[in-house]
């Protein structure tokens, strides 16, 4: 792809600017256009991947991902391509929209693209073509979606159906039933999980919050807006954390074939002015994310985009993942719907999270804590409140990164326990300045309790292990790195580890334990993932204490942990099995947070049952 030259004055840090972001979206647009068939209706592209949905469900959807792409870039010649194809599709060749089928997915992007572009498209097409295209999106209205981001898809059809007159009883039933149901996953500050359980990730950005503030937006319902707007400029403080300094989003959730589509709700602050972050950061850190994936082979020799994360990678693929999938990183384009003269595209480009200072961020909702480090933009995600076992690994590790994916046998980032390394059934415990907390129940009825603590680029991974029989033999792996990458691992044993074993290259080291008699065994480790070329040792960055001592309020016993860092305070946490009830966590700043031991709690608005498992269910709490 030939993009302008750098403009450094304006961008110091990418070199891009919207004149890249256009050239970008014209040759997309113009290299999909020999995989058109005919008719113009479907979209076609080379190799043997299918979907599950099947060849035709696949042309439609190559359709409508690159509409979307012309739709923000707004291109009335690519857009006339496009009329041609609609008015062949509701003429009988597409399929139809029926209850959980992948084609109500793509009457989704067509209908927003409809809308952003109702001037320029609909207003030109013949009355019966708009006739045709109405009924044909119309049975998206009643069609019933997956319980997750699908609910949406009717509400964006609905959105553009009622803004044209179509149906508007129905429409605004769609509508309203739509954002309805998706108010039974929104956990608060900015939160949702995508469906029943507990899936976060990049969802959270490009679909939770997308559709409903474009809808609120189009439709001028400043009620709604300030509802859903509220919700992404909360959000948007957090995902801010989720890029590296190199531009790279966190390698973690499904759908990671989509690329740069995590720029959208970036965009989407910008565009509706719902954002706290400065215009200049919100185009340095979209900017950085499309110059990561351009960088590094997204797009093929013919100008297309490829499956997969840098080049065609399969691992990082559902089964629903067909040959034009990859086109939903066109949401990354909607900053093209800002005039050339809005600020965001005139500032300088400012420095993202992750380039600014050290920090570690804790996420109550989701329950994740976020490491970054500016000396080498890496970032890190500790995971101790995402799970969804259909897509491990890319849910149920316990640490994911910028720099690092997760990888096979043995896992990385892992606690295996008699050789079975599953993590479900997952609890939060509550997060704190520099910790994050869960536990976990194997289904041997084995529970880990997992604690970690970081400052700077350090971590203090502790599992408790209650359950198991004397004996079992415990493994935790670390970071698994690129052969060839500046990044370094480290993992070095502290407390209930005799050393490391043999791993078969796939994660850098592994730590090995025995479980012990009594209650529970406590396993502590100091990790690391750095990218500093020279740093300093790791065990001269944190001292690390354990002790086992009885407690009056403890039926058990507990163990005390105590972390000192080599600059900072001293952080000390206590795992303990109560006699009865949840216990109520107070950090060193007094907020109270969520580190029940049974019953039912609630934290940040998400209502969590804590099951006793026949092992005792321990906690952790700071002390």
């Amino acid at each position: 792809m030939h993009l302008p030259p750098p403009d450094l004055a304006r961008s110091p840090r990418t070199g891009y600017t919207r004149a890249h972001w256009e050239t970008a979206a014209d040759a997309l647009l113009a290299a999909v256009e020999p995989y058109a068939t005919e008719d113009r209706a479907l979209y076609h592209f080379p190799g043997s991947r299918q979907s599950w949905s099947g060849r035709l469900s696949d042309g439609l959807e190559g359709y409508a991902r690159t509409l979307l792409l012309a739709a923000f870039r707004r291109d009335e010649t690519a857009l006339e391509r496009y009329a041609s194809g609609l008015a062949a599709g509701v003429r009988g060749v597409w399929p139809r929209i029926e209850d959980r089928g992948q084609p109500l997915v793509e009457a989704a992007s067509i209908a927003l693209a409809l809308r952003l572009t109702r001037p320029m498209l609909w207003d030109r097409l013949d009355d019966s073509t708009r006739q045709r295209t109405a009924a044909w999106l119309g049975d998206a209205l009643t069609a019933e979606p997956w319980p997750c981001n699908w609910e949406l898809f009717p509400v964006t059809v609905g959105g553009f159906l009622e803004s044209v007159g179509h149906e508007p009883e129905a429409s605004r039933k769609a509508i309203d039933r739509g954002l309805e149901r998706i108010e039974q996953w929104y956990v608060g500050d900015g939160w949702y999980t995508d469906g029943p359980g507990r899936a976060f990730d990049y969802y959270n950005g490009w679909a939770m919050h997308l559709y409903p503030v474009l809808h609120a937006w189009l439709a001028d319902d400043s009620d709604l807006l300030a509802r859903y707007g509220d919700r992404l400029t909360t959000h948007l403080a957090d995902y801010a954390r989720l890029f590296g300094g190199d531009g790279a989003p966190m390698h973690q959730g499904r759908s990671l074939t989509y690329r740069f589509a995590t720029t959208a709700p970036l965009w989407l602050g910008a565009l509706t002015g719902h954002t706290p972050l400065a215009p200049g950061e919100t185009r340095r850190l979209a900017s950085g994310a499309l110059r990561y994936f351009l960088e590094r082979d997204a797009v093929d020799a013919h100008g297309l985009l490829t499956l997969g994360w840098h080049g065609p990678d399969e691992s990082v693929l559902q089964g629903y993942s067909g040959p034009a999938s990859p086109y939903w990183a066109s949401k990354g384009f909607l900053g093209l719907l800002l005039p050339p003269e809005h600020e965001v595209w005139t500032a300088q480009e400012e420095a993202g999270p992750a380039e600014r200072e050290d920090a570690v961020t804790p996420l109550a909702a989701p329950n994740w804590l976020i490491q970054s480090t500016g000396s080498d933009g890496l970032v890190r995600l500790h995971n101790h409140g995402s799970e969804d076992v259909r897509y491990d690994p890319y849910y149920t590790r316990f640490a994911y990164s910028t720099v690092t994916r997760p990888l096979g046998s043995p896992p990385d980032n892992a606690v295996t326990v008699g050789g079975d390394p599953h993590r479900e059934g997952l609890v939060p415990l509550g997060t704190g300045q520099g910790w994050a907390a869960s536990r976990h129940l194997r289904s041997s009825g084995v529970e880990v309790t997992s604690l970690v603590v970081a400052d700077g680029a350090v971590e203090v991974r502790a599992h408790l292990v209650a359950g198991a029989a004397p004996g079992t033999e415990v493994l935790l792996t670390g970071w698994a790195t690129t052969k060839g990458g500046a990044e370094r691992a480290e993992l070095l044993p502290v407390h209930g580890l005799t050393g490391h074993v043999a791993s078969a290259g796939v994660v850098d080291e592994a730590l090995a334990g025995v479980v012990d008699e009594g209650p529970a065994t406590l396993f502590v480790a100091l990790a690391r993932l750095t990218a500093e070329p020279d740093p300093l040792p790791l065990q001269d960055l944190a001292a690390v204490e354990v002790r086992r001592t009885p407690a009056a309020d403890d039926a058990h016993g507990a163990y005390d942990l105590s972390v000192r860092w080599r600059t900072g305070p001293e952080r000390r946490f206590r795992f303990l099995a109560p006699a009865a009830g949840p216990t109520e966590v107070a950090d060193a700043d007094g907020a109270r947070e969520n580190a029940a031991s049974g019953g039912s709690t609630a934290s940040a608005g998400l209502t969590v049952s804590h099951e006793r498992s026949a092992a005792p269910s321990w906690s952790v709490k700071p002390r």
